[in-house]
């Protein structure tokens, strides 16, 4: 065992005054993807207009991790187009010494949760954790031959490129959701012309209705938490944290019917739930239908259909305004960001007259919808199991030797999506990693 430190190489500040440059590309610590772990969207920056914490200099290779909030692992690996750029000094800047230490390894390393979780516990400060170079340099590690961390930077590369590659497919397919949102609630399946309404264009035969025409308005409430038969059942009972997918099968929490029956109100299927209050700065709108009767709190509102539409359009119609909506967003008497009941009741969506093609406009959505699904499921499966692959193979509980990697080669890319999936041999073999 031997600290990380020992296994680096030392590296440079950037000093405007002695080393003066035209343009920088900087990269702060909102610049690398979570979802990704790579540097994404870096610009060129005017020297002088840099910020006094653009001060590290990375080379390409090098592994950067974020010691500001630590445990949100952004962690990346510096790419060749950065190299000689400067990062922020939120920033440890991890260099390996590549007589002993593979660059790809390092990046796994830093990346994995168990190194993450050791580094967040040396965090200070409630407002603003963070940890010092010096608790990410000191971290103990144990690290195989050289030989060995090439094999295991293959293989583990070759699982990451599968889940980026579901990543870019759920992403295009949530795109060209929104896309065929935008044309369905403007240009309807008619092939009418189109009216310009106080919401927008719409085809001529569709009118723009209230909410409050087409819905009842219900509130919610929360049981009290010290009366533990409210809490014992099974009834989900849905908060803004479960409001982030279009439809609701169930809730992280669950209350039973005499929860219900004191403080909360259980909602039809079909129904949609809206989030009204600590929204905070939402960028999206959280609005979902649910799948089976649902209980919810105060801070939703359920949107009960009069029954001229199923929820599932109403859902949609909603979610298509979502701009004109979310813009209404304000902050009550106690701060929090809120819709006003108002707002919501005087909210208008674009409605067909014909029935039949607001069942239509569902059934389209929905094979949508089930695409997004299938790739956001794939991806949650490949992720596990890289993670259950990476703490394997980083501890020596498996190793390379025990894989069959004579599939790796044809693991999708993001460069080659329509590259031949995994061969069976290959997950066969990491059976076991993960559920």
């Amino acid at each position: 065992m031997a600290t990380l430190r020992s296994f680096t190489r030392p590296t440079a500040t950037w000093n405007p005054a002695t080393e003066p440059r035209d343009t920088i590309r900087y990269v702060d610590v909102s610049a690398v993807s979570r979802e990704t772990l790579a540097i994404e969207s870096v610009g060129a920056t005017l020297a002088k207009d840099a910020p006094s914490r653009a001060r590290k200099i990375v080379q390409a290779g090098d592994t950067i991790f974020a010691t500001i909030r630590p445990a949100l692992k952004r962690v990346a690996k510096v790419p060749p187009d950065l190299n000689g750029e400067i990062v922020s000094t939120a920033f440890c800047v991890l260099r390996p010494d590549r007589e002993r230490l593979d660059s790809d390894y390092l990046f796994f390393l830093a990346s994995s949760d168990g190194f993450v979780a050791s580094v967040a516990e040396h965090e200070t400060g409630a407002s603003y954790p963070a940890v010092r170079d010096r608790d990410v340099l000191d971290q103990e590690i144990e690290l195989p031959p050289l030989d060995e961390q090439r094999d295991i930077s293959t293989a583990l590369n070759a699982l990451r490129r599968g889940a980026l590659n579901e990543l870019a497919l759920l992403n295009t397919a949530q795109e060209l959701k929104q896309a065929a949102m935008r044309e369905l609630f403007t240009r309807g399946l008619r092939g009418e012309a189109q009216k310009e309404t106080e919401i927008g264009l719409v085809p001529e035969s569709w009118k723009p209705r209230t909410i409050v025409e087409l819905c009842e308005i219900w509130s919610g409430g929360t049981p009290r938490k010290s009366v533990a038969e409210y809490w014992n059942g099974g009834i989900p009972w849905v908060s803004g944290k479960d409001l982030k997918l279009p439809a609701l099968d169930d809730a992280i929490d669950h209350i039973s019917a005499e929860g219900v029956e004191a403080a909360s109100r259980l909602a039809p299927q079909g129904t949609v739930l809206l989030l009204v209050r600590g929204m905070g700065l939402a960028k999206d709108l959280p609005v979902a239908v649910i799948n089976r009767p649902m209980a919810f709190n105060q801070d939703v509102k359920a949107l009960v259909s009069r029954g001229e539409y199923s929820g599932q359009f109403l859902r949609s119609a909603i979610y298509a305004g979502k701009e004109r909506l979310l813009s209404q967003i304000v902050p009550s008497a106690h701060g929090t960001m809120t819709l006003n009941l108002n707002d919501v009741e005087n909210f208008k969506v674009a409605c067909p007259t014909d029935p039949d093609e607001a069942t239509e406009i569902v059934a389209i959505l929905d094979a949508l919808d089930r695409k997004i699904d299938l790739h956001r499921r794939k991806r949650a499966v490949l992720e596990e199991l890289f993670q259950s692959l990476l703490h394997k193979l980083m501890t020596g509980e498996l190793r390379v030797a025990d894989l069959d990697l004579s599939a790796l080669g044809s693991t999708p890319s993001l460069m080659n999506p329509g590259a031949a999936e995994p061969k069976g041999d290959f997950l066969a073999h990491t059976e076991g990693a993960a559920p």
